[in-house]
């Protein structure tokens, strides 16, 4: 048996590139669009770890999401400097919802509302302003 793939569906495909790759820095390993079916695939992937990817499904009519996004859990991220990549978002104006306090793991959200957990590559020294913030919203 072998990992595939995470599939997630996207309402605003721009949003979310902007989120996935510019914010986390994963990269694009191909993309399908269906005429037909009237659906894009985009699949995404960490530099290096080429195998593991994250599917990004966009349907070109109105797909309302609804609150539920969070359903299914998180997607996770090892990074190798937390602090630098929730920064990065925060500058991005993503909202670090749960900020990494311990210099370990933090949480954000997507533009569609899922949770992404982003956990440091072994470890760094607690830092402020992050040590002292509080989180914010749910993750």
């Amino acid at each position: 048996m072998k990992y595939l793939h995470t599939m997630i569906r996207i309402s605003d495909l721009e949003k979310s590139l902007n989120f996935y790759c510019k914010g986390l820095g994963l990269i694009e390993t191909r993309r399908m669009e269906n005429e037909q079916g009237r659906f894009t695939l985009i699949f995404l992937a960490a530099p290096g770890d080429e195998n593991a990817e994250l599917e990004l499904t966009y349907n070109w009519y109105d797909d309302n999401l609804g609150d539920g996004s969070r359903n299914f859990g998180h997607l996770a991220y090892r990074v190798e400097n937390i602090y630098q990549t929730c920064e990065k978002l925060k500058d991005m104006g993503y909202t670090i919802n749960r900020p990494p306090r311990d210099g370990h793991m933090a949480f954000v959200r997507s533009p569609d509302n899922i949770s992404i957990e982003i956990i440091q590559e072994g470890n760094l020294e607690i830092k402020e302003p992050w040590a002292s913030m509080k989180n914010e919203g749910v993750w």
